[in-house]
Formats: structure tokens, sequence, C-alpha cells
């Protein structure tokens, strides 16, 4: 497979994935995995390629929802150190796996992901302030992210906005920690593994990198529930596209 002949369709693939992050709180990883496993390359190599590629999307996108007053300090600061925690943990083990054996189960986990997706953009909670359980939703958010190569968003965002947390404030929150979880990881990785797919990382985080201002902008302007769905959708068939591959491949 020649990546470095794709290179324009995983800058677009990084723009969108970034685009629907920036607005929603989640999914770059989830989207941005689930296209990489259809390719077939390995669970470690994917989530090593998706976070060294997030570091710069993710920089950006904090710093935007930063500017247009996303980010609620105090949950950010509950957040930051277990997600961190959870991150480092979840990628040494992940590198410590065959990948081969880890391919059908990652797929089904983000097959779920996408289904949850889909049922969070048709329930509405009341809003409050939600204070408790922080450090273990941020560490369990963390390390199953770097484990499947996304869902930090959808475990986090959604379950703090399911809970009845304001959405803009916990979309800009959870992006602004998410940078210190990829980093975190993608260290990680180089020192476990190590990091190749450089033109694929170059792609995703340059098509990043664009949509991380207007993904932040999106936040505060643009109705949710039509990214939700076809973003869950999005993920869904990848996965079950990856899952069949797997299986005629058997």
């Amino acid at each position: 497979m020649e990546l470095d002949s794709h290179f324009l369709w995983f800058v677009l693939a990084g723009f969108v994935a970034q685009l629907i992050d920036g607005a929603l709180g989640m999914a770059y990883g989830v989207s941005a995995s689930s296209l990489l496993m259809s390719f077939g390359l390995p669970p470690a190599v994917v989530s090593a390629t998706v976070h060294a590629a997030e570091c710069f999307s993710t920089g950006a996108s904090a710093i935007s929802h930063r500017a247009f007053g996303n980010v609620n300090t105090a949950l950010f600061r509950r957040l930051l150190v277990p997600a961190v925690l959870g991150a480092v943990v979840g990628a040494y083990l992940l590198a410590s796996f065959p990948g081969e054996a880890m391919r059908p189960v990652i797929a089904v986990y983000l097959l779920g992901m996408g289904a949850i997706i889909i049922v969070k953009a048709f329930r509405e909670f009341p809003p409050r302030t939600v204070s408790t359980h922080l450090a273990p939703l941020g560490f369990v958010g963390a390390f199953v992210d770097a484990v499947g190569g996304g869902g930090w968003g959808p475990i986090v965002a959604s379950t703090l906005i399911a809970r009845g947390n304001d959405v803009r404030s916990t979309v800009g929150s959870v992006n602004a920690v998410e940078f210190f979880v990829t980093v975190a990881a993608s260290i990680t990785f180089l020192a476990t593994i190590g990091l190749s797919n450089w033109s694929v990382i170059l792609a995703l985080a340059l098509g990043g990198l664009l949509a991380a201002p207007l993904g932040a902008w999106a936040c505060r302007h643009v109705p949710v529930k039509p990214f939700m769905v076809g973003v869950g959708v999005l993920v869904c068939l990848l996965s079950l596209r990856t899952l069949i591959q797997y299986v005629r491949a058997a």
C-alpha cells in the first residue's frame, strides 16, 4: 500500500476529523483510527500514528478554544493528571500486545463508539455542573483512547454532557486536556515501538491544524446533532469494513 499516494485524502481526513472534534469534543481519534484500520495497519501503529498527528491538531484546538472562551479552568485541572496517567498506561499495554490479535477487538470497540455517538445525538439532558468522579473518568477515557486510537472525546465529553454539564465549556475543556493526552501517549509509543508512517502523520496533522480554529468557532455556532449522526454512521461503516476484511482473511 502506497500511503504517500493518498496524502491529500489524509489531509482531508485530518481536516474533517478535527473539524468534528473541535465542534463536538469527540471523534478525531475514532474517525482517523477507523480509517487507518481499514487500510490494514496494526492497532499499535494506528494509535501511535493518530496520536502523533493529534499532538499538532489538539494543540491548535486547545489554543483556539481558549481564545474563544470555551475552557473551564477548574474542569481542565481536575481531568489533566489522571488523563495523562491513563494515556501512558494504555499506550504501554497496547505496545505489548500482538497487532493482529488486537485488530478485531479494536474494530468492535470502534463500532461500539460509533453507535454511542449516534445515540448521544438524540438524547437531551438538563444543564448542571458536574464535579464528581472526574479523576476516574479522565483516567479511563485516556486509557481507552490510547488502546483504541480514539475514544477520549466519546467517553469523557459525552459522559460529562450526558450528566448535564454545559456543552460549550465541556467541549472546550476536554479538547484542551486532549493535547496533553496525545503528547503523553505519543512519547510512550515513541519509547516502546517508535513512530513510522510520517507522511500520514504529516497529512493528518496538516488537515487538523487547518480545521482547528474553524472547529472551535463551530462549537459556539453549529447544531451538533447532524454532525454526531454523520460521524457515528461513518465510524460504524469503517469498523464493519475492517471486521469483514479480518474475517475474510482468517
